[in-house]
């Protein structure tokens, strides 16, 4: 099945930055593979509204496990009463590793949304950051850039697939918008995640797109 890009769909590229690649600080697997076909697609110039997020973590952030003595990577701790993930040390503000890849034009971009500015606060959501010391998700300016262009779809690609892009898709459905994630252009963290990934999507009525059926209106 086709799927015709609207006039009123926008495309949203998640994190796609170094440290997510291969030989990363929080590499995804096989992260480096959706980079020629995201660049083909940001090329195409196929979606009238293109917006991308890069984490932009300062250092020292709450979110690494550097910050909690003690603590490994990957291991769970409980934050402001919501589980979290402590990660490596990634993305930090003015590193390489932040920088969104050099191996795509960038040059359709329309806007870049930087979450994880917040050193008391993790983010996945291109949308929202996650719960806060206050129990809030404070909005990183994204729905309001979208909602201002009369966007009423989206479609997303980037890393990493069971986490921030899984994230963002769920909070595009809570606020209306008719979300399409484009499978063959996102990687996950780890392929043992793929099917709750799939089954999490799934019952939020995101639809799974395969990139070569996108038709250009």
């Amino acid at each position: 099945m086709n799927h015709t890009i609207s006039p009123t769909a926008a495309l949203i590229v998640v994190d796609v930055q170094a440290d997510f690649m291969p030989g990363g600080a929080l590499a995804c697997h096989q992260g480096d593979a959706i980079v020629p076909g995201i660049d083909r697609l940001l090329c195409q110039r196929a979606f009238r509204h293109v917006a991308a997020t890069q984490d932009w973590h300062p250092p020292g952030h709450v979110s690494f496990a550097s910050a909690h003595p003690g603590r490994a990577p990957f291991e769970q701790i409980e934050l402001y009463g919501q589980p979290q993930t402590l990660w490596p040390d990634h993305c930090v503000q003015g590193t390489a590793g932040a920088e969104l890849h050099p191996d795509i034009d960038w040059s359709p971009l329309d806007v870049v949304i930087r979450k994880g500015g917040d050193p008391r606060i993790d983010s996945y959501s291109g949308f929202r950051e996650n719960h806060g010391p206050h129990g809030q998700r404070p909005a990183t300016g994204l729905a309001g850039w979208l909602h201002d262009r009369g966007v009423d779809t989206v479609y997303l690609c980037g890393l990493a697939r069971d986490v921030c892009v899984l994230w963002t898709a769920q909070d595009a459905v809570t606020m209306g918008l008719r979300t399409h994630l484009l499978w063959d252009l996102t990687r996950p963290v780890t392929t043992s995640s793929d099917r709750a990934t799939r089954h999490a999507l799934q019952d939020a009525g995101i639809s799974l797109v395969e990139t070569g059926t996108l038709v250009a209106a």
